[in-house]
């Protein structure tokens, strides 16, 4: 149960996948001083895939196909959304927050084919077909949006971890 749970997060009387994709927002932060930040999410996403995998089995047999409490898919989904080559800014994970729901929410094709898919694969994956979108808009967005230094931390982003950047990219449309 903790982990199809993510500790407790699917219990969520209301919306267990949004406070799930929360779950997620923790991780990627926690990863987010790492020097490889694209690796360690990778690798986290990965390993979290396997426990969720194995898991599948016993959540669906006691809650159904796919139950609500099983948000383990909602991290894999947001780590995928919001991976990139630096770790990701507060505005940067609030915004692949934003992302990741709208898709998971709307399931477009060809995310809800996955969801026919038996066991635990079929829970999983189509939450990282909507992450895989989500990193396709945030591509966009960190591309034409916002200057880089804006989406991520340390040497490639705002100097040293200073915001300067982040307030410098983000004040500059409003001037």
């Amino acid at each position: 149960m903790a982990v199809s749970s993510f500790g407790g997060l699917g219990l969520a009387p209301v919306a267990p996948g949004t406070f799930g994709t929360l779950g997620g927002v923790l991780v990627a932060w926690a990863l987010s001083g790492t020097p490889n930040f694209l690796l360690s999410a990778l690798v986290a996403a990965v390993a979290l895939y396997m426990l969720g995998r194995a898991v599948a089995p016993w959540a669906e047999a006691h809650a159904g196909k796919d139950p609500g409490f099983f948000v383990v898919d909602e991290v894999i989904g947001y780590l995928v959304t919001v991976a990139w080559v630096g770790g990701p800014t507060p505005l940067a994970l609030f915004a692949a927050f934003v992302v990741f729901r709208f898709f998971d929410i709307l399931k477009p094709a060809p995310v809800k084919r996955f969801e026919r898919i038996p066991g635990g694969d079929g829970i999983l994956l189509d939450d990282v077909v909507a992450g895989i979108y989500g990193l396709a808009v945030m591509a966009l967005l960190r591309t034409f949006l916002l200057e880089p230094s804006a989406w991520t931390l340390g040497a490639a982003g705002a100097a040293g971890g200073d915001w300067t950047g982040t307030l410098n990219a983000l004040s500059a449309p409003l001037l």
